[in-house]
């Protein structure tokens, strides 16, 4: 396990705070240079204590539509699952003990039955 100190955590609470904070920030909080603040971020990238910067995107922003959920009966719940899985429009999509397949869509103007047609 690696030994951090009190500036390592420090610089750790302020990347989990916002991981977009410049450096030069970090290093102000500190009470530290930008380098150095960079320097030990790259150790702790190195070290494996950081292992990646993300982004947290609501993905409900980025789609139009209306959001539905649709359940379906299939006599081949295999094949449906994989047609509505393919769908654009499906964000998330389950099948159930009783063969049930369930989708969570956006659909334009709640077309749900356009989506049906497509895939099911």
């Amino acid at each position: 396990m690696p030994t951090l100190d009190d500036i390592d955590l420090e610089i750790l609470r302020h990347l989990v705070a916002d991981a977009r904070r410049p450096y030069s920030d970090i290093a102000e909080a500190v009470d530290r240079s930008a380098p150095t603040v960079s320097e030990r971020v790259s150790r702790l990238q190195e070290l494996g204590v950081i292992r990646q910067f993300t982004a947290d995107v609501d993905r409900s922003m980025l789609r139009r539509g209306v959001p539905v959920l649709v359940t379906v009966h299939p006599v081949d719940v295999d094949a449906a699952r994989d047609a509505l899985a393919a769908a654009d429009a499906v964000e998330h999509l389950y099948v159930t003990a009783d063969a049930r397949v369930v989708a969570h869509a956006r659909v334009t103007d709640g077309d749900v039955r356009s989506l049906l047609a497509e895939t099911v």
